[in-house]
This record gives structure tokens, C-alpha cells and sequence, in this order.
């Protein structure tokens, strides 16, 4: 079944701050990392998102930060538990924080995000636990976490469970208070000098402000909080759900029919050439986001484990 990493194991050894100095090295110790970035046998250098049309556009590569921004309500830790599931499919480790849900719930929506339906059977649950054991890993806590808790977690799962993705769900969870910028600044920061010390992928989930209405997509400037958040991460990417295509559809109108359910607004990818929107379709009785608004659902299938 999917690992839960319980909140009393003893993370005394990983609470240090890792060894930030920059080492010094010739260019030439580089050769085989700029190899790769251009000729990387699988393509682009990173692990992909479930959707096939975003394969050359972004990637999330080790040692990287990315900050998934958009309002409440909009869909983001939806998103981020299909694509938990489809790292655990390209036989990632990831380990979901999500401070604001049970692990059971998190688990059951992404459970059904794999079966494609709404009512996963006992056999194919059964399954889905054995399937991404040694693959799926859930930080069982509740409610906030300091912030050096939260870096020594990860620390320990880069380190002891050879993890290659770690979800805070999310930034306001981290007991830091929405105005003290200055404690959100210190934070990312040792975020980002963790994951690249130990090449792991972190994804950070962070409220936008509140606008005036939820009809126009917001982006990498309305994230709640200061702004050094969004610079100092390589990747924003926003979760945007179509209100007024459900606004309308619950009015009775058909004019939106062939407007996108969601957005994907990628707004920055530092080590990526692409940024724009992917246009996603929602289909509820899966939980699952979609190519385009004719592809029915499939179960996501994994098949063995990785330990």
C-alpha cells in the first residue's frame, strides 16, 4: 500500500541546514549535463505531466522548484494528485504533504483518478495500494508544520527513500503568516537550496490573492504573499477553472460547450524555452483532467512496484 510517513519518526539528523556554498569547478566537469540537455535520449530532460501535449513544453526536472499558484477552489490539488499518479507510472518516487487533507482522502481521490470512474471496487483498490507501494508516499500531519520540520521530512525522504518528487500542499501550512514576507522569502529559499543539493523535485502550492471575481485567470503576479516567492523558484505554473463555462452551464446555456474546463498558465520555466496555457477538460465522475472535451476517461494502470 502507499507508504505513510508518520510525524514521530526521529528527523533530528536531517534538521541541519544542508552545506549551501558554491563549489568551484572547471566547465568542463559540466560536459555530460549539457549532453544531455540537448541530446537526451528521451527527448526533453525532466519527468513528464500526464498529458501528452505538454511533453515538449515543460518538464520537471531534478533540482528544481515549482510553485503552483491559482485560487481556492480552483482545482490545484486535483491536478497535482493526477500527476503524482502519473509520475508514480514512469516509476517516480513522490511524496504528497498535504497538510490540509487527510492522507485516506488523498489517496481515495487519486484512486479514482486511476480507476476512471467514480467508484473504484475493493479489487482494483486492493491493487492500485500494491501497485504504488514503494512508489507513492504520503506525510501523514495535519494542520501546520514548522517550516524546518517540512525541510528535514524532505530531506529524509531524498535521502533515506531515494524520493524524486516531494508536494507541500501548502506555502501558509508552513506557519509562516501571510504578511511576513520576510519568513516566506527565508523558506523558499532553503527550498530551493534543498532540492538542488539533493537533486529532488519539490512542488509548492501557494493560494493567489483574492481578485475580484473568479473569471479571469490570474497569474505569477497574483500569488498570495511577497513577490520574491515567484523569482526565486525556476517554475510557476497556475490552475485555472472556467467559472463562467460553469456559470453558464448551470444557466442553461450551451454558448461556452467548446471552451476548455481549466487552464494550465505557465508563467515561468527557468531551464525550459516554453511558457503559455494548456487547455485541460474536467470530467467529474473521475476526477480526471483531460486532453481535449472528446476523450472519455481510462484507468491508469500501474503494474508492480519499485522498492
Amino acid at each position: 500500500m502507499a507508504t505513510l510517513i508518520p510525524d514521530n519518526i526521529d528527523f533530528a539528523a536531517y534538521l541541519d541546514d544542508t552545506d549551501a556554498q558554491h563549489k568551484v569547478r572547471p566547465a568542463s566537469a559540466f560536459a555530460d549535463d549539457v549532453v544531455a540537455f540537448y541530446h537526451s535520449p528521451t527527448g526533453s530532460v525532466g519527468d513528464r505531466m500526464p498529458w501528452q501535449k505538454t511533453y515538449d513544453r515543460i518538464r520537471f526536472r531534478p533540482g528544481e522548484v515549482t510553485l503552483w499558484g491559482g485560487m481556492n477552489g480552483h482545482g490545484k490539488s486535483l491536478v497535482l494528485g493526477q500527476i503524482g499518479l502519473s509520475l508514480a507510472v514512469q516509476r517516480r518516487r513522490v511524496c504528497i504533504a498535504s497538510m490540509e487533507m487527510r492522507p485516506a482522502m488523498t489517496l481515495a481521490r487519486i484512486c479514482r483518478q486511476s480507476f476512471g470512474a467514480n467508484q473504484p471496487d475493493i479489487g482494483f483498490i486492493h491493487e492500485f495500494h500494491r501497485a504504488t507501494d514503494g512508489l507513492l508516499y504520503l506525510y501523514d500531519q495535519q494542520g501546520s508544520v514548522k517550516a524546518a520540520k517540512i525541510l528535514a521530512v524532505i530531506r529524509y525522504c531524498a535521502d533515506r527513500l531515494k524520493m524524486d518528487h516531494f508536494v507541500i500542499d501548502s506555502l501558509m501550512k508552513l506557519g509562516i503568516g501571510e504578511d511576513d514576507y520576510n519568513g516566506q522569502k527565508a523558506i523558499v529559499d532553503s527550498l530551493t537550496v534543498v532540492a538542488r543539493d539533493f537533486g529532488i523535485h519539490i512542488h509548492l502550492v501557494a493560494h493567489s490573492r483574492k481578485a475580484r471575481d473568479e473569471f479571469a485567470a490570474p497569474g505569477k503576479m497574483d500569488v498570495k504573499g511577497t513577490g520574491t516567492i515567484t523569482d526565486q523558484v525556476d517554475n510557476v505554473v497556475t490552475v485555472w477553472r472556467n467559472k463562467v463555462k460553469e456559470r453558464e452551464i448551470q444557466d442553461g446555456k450551451n454558448d461556452r460547450s467548446s471552451e476548455p474546463d481549466a487552464l494550465l498558465i505557465c508563467d515561468k520555466q527557468r531551464n525550459g524555452e516554453w511558457e503559455g496555457k494548456v487547455a485541460l477538460w474536467f470530467d467529474p465522475r473521475s476526477f480526471q483532467y483531460l486532453e481535449n472535451g472528446v476523450d472519455a476517461p481510462r484507468q491508469v494502470i500501474l503494474t508492480g512496484n519499485r522498492k
